[in-house]
């Protein structure tokens, strides 16, 4: 999603949470502003930190690869993608792409209707969903299965998805309904049935497995939430359903076998009227819409509320207009924000909003290794500015039946609907714990932050329940992923244009100025990953290192590029992150604004490491001096980029088989800047990809899903 967007750079955290418990100990005395960006940096320290005992939940699938077997692939700005080589990528399926035998091929011209047929638009986290040759669910399949995907949003500048309407479609309200049934068809999640026939990749666009999931389609709640007067709508006055998922953007595999999605960027949706906050008079929602970043007056991203006077258009309008909340929408904006299950095996099942793991604005969801006898943990980031990073552990305990269960989603609600919420506080000694929210947390029970009567209210107003706790505000945390080989949890932070050198901390330790095309750019530019290893998952305490900071090659190595990147592996904004259980390679993918000026948007490859693998760091921001625990330093050996995509796309989303020789990748968004004016001239456009590939009709630019396979046939990254 394009970074600048007002409706995908929300900071609405306005608590004064401090970073660490000892965080006066930081304190030096006065002295001069340094030059430059006000930042100086030397190292502190070569001792390594202790790791923490790893989980002892055996391999993944296959030996963990110790060095990167591909040349990398150079950076560029021109309209093409670019792997490895000795690599083939193919597109598999675009944006508009029938999912039924009856449905006509795309057009890309702006007159496609149907795509409740046809696949969405934004691809982004996907997971793979074997199938043997009998058309039945196989976990080790891998030339035949499904993809459940993501379609996080669509392209537009002002209001309308333009490249989705033949003339560009309209912006200014209201807007015309049959713009707005597009918009509202394109959002959500597909299953896509996909075959190979050993050299070639294919969706099969008649696939009786081929299901949409829109804006418009039925979910049950399930969880603390099901029932709270907080979820009222006049869709459903028992607070148990909803419709429709919606600005879905990461996604995670559970240990049973289903689907699960993350509402991410679901606020810009909704209007409220510039005089709703005196129309709520005292309800308590009024604080939590503007902590949710939904604030009295402001415009929607699409304006879909102007539609008409249909329900399908009015929902949008989440003013409180009527006597109660069973006659209008005022809650329905708090219907999302929650990790959706799905069970792609079956299309007849009905989607599950889980709202035990907390109403956020959700990047993904990934899972510890499960053991028996022990919960089932789940780690999850907030993706906005100044947000948490968030753990689940389950009251179940796991039973190694339920990795086969008759009833998948059964499984689901067994370790999914009870458990306790956790969220994150770093120290800057290179530990950290787990805070718990839950009305046995006194902070909570007897807050005078936010009222909390029950367990329904932190898992809808979970991002209060943080705030109360003195969780640590993190730079824009996204995708996190678990080391299958060590159990060690890594979590992007993109970037933080609001992390200044006076709100520098440990664990979000840089504050800088970049210039792009000569432009200042100031704060995190660049973002880092950081790990944490914890005794056992379900362990309330744990310790945590920066495994990579991005940074350009040339930036200085003393205060920005701590990494030590070179022109083979520097990277911005790192975003998606997924490991491979064939290979266990981490793969890094990028979402960037501060660096196009040099290269698209990528893919990297990593050998992983472990926490406590380097040592400290210390930079210095005028007054202060902050001192932080690091990875070991990055090379060629350990970092490389793997892809470059074409213009305007981020890359985002990855899956691979099985037996790790299909490696599936989203290119989202080509050519997202593009300017709706120019809808009619396609040599204006930013991109034409991947029409200039080669793929599909017309030259407007497609989401699309590749696959990338080996020419030799081999492992990927091997």
């Amino acid at each position: 999603m394009k970074a600048e967007s007002p409706f995908n750079d929300e900071n609405s955290n306005t608590s004064d949470n401090l970073a660490f418990d000892d965080v006066l100990k930081s304190r030096l005395s006065r002295r001069s502003l340094l030059r430059g960006a006000g930042m100086a940096g030397a190292v502190a320290g070569t001792s390594a930190l202790t790791a923490c005992a790893t989980t002892g939940m055996g391999d993944s699938q296959g030996p963990a690869l110790q060095t990167l077997g591909f040349a990398a692939v150079a950076k560029h700005t021109t309209d093409k993608l670019v792997v490895p080589e000795g690599y083939s990528a193919q597109v598999v399926f675009a944006l508009g792409d029938p999912l039924s035998a009856d449905t006509p091929a795309f057009r890309n011209d702006g007159t496609d209707t149907d795509f409740a047929r046809r696949t969405g638009d934004h691809n982004d986290g996907m997971e793979w969903f074997g199938l043997d040759a009998k058309g039945l669910p196989s976990r080790n399949a891998s030339l035949r299965g499904l993809i459940a995907i993501n379609h996080e949003a669509t392209t537009d500048e002002k209001l309308a998805s333009f490249f989705l309407h033949a003339n560009g479609g309209t912006a200014t309200l209201p807007r015309p309904a049959s713009e707005i049934d597009k918009e509202l068809m394109i959002h959500g999640l597909s299953v896509v049935e996909l075959q190979s026939d050993g050299k070639q990749w294919a969706y099969k666009s008649g696939s009786s497995f081929n299901r949409r999931i829109t804006t418009m389609t039925e979910a049950a709640i399930h969880g603390p939430a099901r029932g709270s007067e907080h979820l009222v709508t006049k869709f459903d006055g028992t607070g148990t359903k909803a419709r429709g998922t919606l600005n879905n953007c990461g996604a995670g595999m559970t240990p049973w076998g289903t689907y699960a999605s993350g509402e991410e960027n679901w606020f810009g949706y909704f209007f409220r009227d510039a005089k709703d906050d005196d129309a709520r008079k005292k309800d308590k929602q009024v604080q939590a819409l503007k902590r949710y970043g939904r604030k009295a007056g402001e415009a929607s991203r699409h304006g879909w509320e102007s539609g008409g006077s249909d329900d399908r258009f009015v929902r949008w309008n989440n003013s409180a207009v009527a006597a109660s909340a069973k006659e209008d929408y005022r809650n329905e904006m708090n219907t999302f924000g929650f990790i959706v299950e799905l069970d792609p095996y079956d299309n007849k099942s009905v989607l599950r909003k889980r709202t035990a793991l907390g109403r956020l604005g959700h990047e993904n969801i990934t899972f510890a290794r499960v053991t028996a006898g022990q919960p089932v943990v789940a780690y999850m980031g907030d993706d906005a500015r100044n947000e948490y990073i968030y753990k689940f552990v389950s009251d179940a305990k796991w039973d190694a039946a339920d990795a086969e269960p008759s009833n998948r989603l059964a499984a689901g609600d067994k370790y999914l609907d009870k458990g306790t919420l956790y969220v994150a506080r770093f120290k800057s000694d290179g530990n950290g714990e787990w805070l718990e929210l839950s009305m046995n947390n006194p902070i909570i029970a007897g807050s005078s932050y936010f009222e909390f009567k029950d367990a329904a209210d932190i898992a809808v107003f979970t991002r209060l329940a943080a705030d109360a706790v003195g969780a640590t505000k993190m730079d824009r945390p996204e995708w996190a992923g678990v080391n299958p080989k060590n159990g060690e949890v890594y979590i992007t932070l993109t970037n933080n244009s609001t992390r200044t050198p006076a709100n520098t901390d440990s664990v979000n330790p840089r504050s800088y100025t970049d210039l792009k095309a000569g432009k200042e750019q100031k704060g995190n530019v660049n973002g880092h990953i950081v790990r944490l290893a914890e005794p056992q998952p379900a362990a309330t305490g744990f310790r945590w290192d920066i495994f990579l900071f991005g940074a350009e090659a040339e930036a200085d190595k003393s205060t920005i590029n701590l990494s030590n990147l070179s022109d083979e592996n520097d990277l911005s904004s790192p975003d998606g992150l997924v490991f491979s259980k064939a290979t266990g390679l981490c793969w890094i993918e990028t979402d960037d604004g501060a660096y196009l000026d040099k290269t698209n948007c990528m893919l990297l490859a990593a050998v992983p490491g472990r926490v406590g693998d380097g040592g400290n760091r210390t930079l210095t921001h005028g007054d202060r001096q902050v001192t932080t625990p690091v990875g070991r330093p990055q090379t060629t050996a350990t970092l490389k980029r793997f892809l470059v995509g074409p213009k305007g796309a981020e890359i985002t989303g990855i899956t691979e088989t099985p037996d790790g020789r299909a490696l599936f990748v989203n290119i989202q968004h080509p050519g997202e800047n593009t300017k709706m004016a120019d809808i009619g001239e396609p040599s204006k456009y930013e991109s034409q990809w991947p029409a200039n590939a080669g793929y599909g009709a017309g030259k407007r630019p497609r989401s699309a899903t590749i696959v990338i396979t080996k020419n030799d046939g081999g492992v990927i990254g091997s």
